[in-house]
């Protein structure tokens, strides 16, 4: 007769497992925390065959990733953004700024410290060959007034298309719930995305011009 495990021992078991994992995941994230990512970033930019073996580590990474994110980084909620075609070197600073908590979220602050240099660094390779899933304007005319707000002010920082540059966000295809936010946050000061840049660009924004500014940059190719 096969003797059964008490539930309670079952239970420790089934826990040990499930910590050796993320145990060894620390300790991977934890050696190679001095690890200087913009050198290693450099270095992947000149030797295709890393870089070509850490996007492949990347697109594991962003397997997890997309239950948030969405598959490819095309995020299916408007709050969270999407990181597909997000420009390399400014998502792996953001990884740098959720790691040492210059920008707060409790949980992907958690995520990327759980991280390695070489995980972060692939993520970053995958998620910025992947296209953005287009979205057209629903409503023309208030789309029409945020094009004209953002060819006065934004177009200097984020570029005429909204692609951004290694220090600058894409914003073309954005999320438009994130971008509302992100936009408030900045305007009225939120420690969690302060921004020398950004807070006066935005502090004479209305509602209106937030809403019509979102329109138009979420539905830019």
């Amino acid at each position: 007769m096969v003797k059964r495990i008490p539930v309670v021992l079952a239970m420790a078991l089934a826990a040990l497992l499930a910590w050796q994992p993320a145990a060894a995941q620390s300790a991977r994230a934890r050696a190679t925390a001095k690890v200087d990512l913009d050198a290693r970033f450099k270095e992947v930019q000149t030797n295709p065959k890393l870089a070509d073996d850490l996007y492949k580590v990347g697109r594991k990474v962003a397997a997890v990733c997309a239950n948030c994110h969405g598959d490819g980084g095309n995020s299916t909620k408007p709050s969270i953004p999407n990181l597909a075609g997000q420009n390399p070197a400014y998502l792996l600073e953001q990884l740098r700024q959720f790691a040492d908590g210059r920008r707060r979220n409790e949980f992907m602050e958690g995520m990327i410290r759980a991280m390695d240099a070489d995980e972060k660094i692939g993520m970053v390779l995958f998620y910025a060959a992947q296209e953005v899933i287009h979205k057209p304007a629903t409503n023309a005319g208030i789309a029409a007034k945020g094009q004209d707000i953002f060819n006065k002010n934004c177009f200097r920082c984020h570029g005429n298309v909204g692609r951004g540059n290694e220090q600058i966000a894409r914003i073309a295809g954005q999320q438009h719930d994130y971008l509302r936010l992100t936009l408030k946050r900045y305007r009225d000061g939120a420690d969690v995305r302060a921004n020398s840049i950004m807070t006066p660009n935005t502090k004479h924004m209305t509602d209106a011009d937030i809403e019509a500014v979102v329109a138009y940059v979420s539905s830019m190719p």
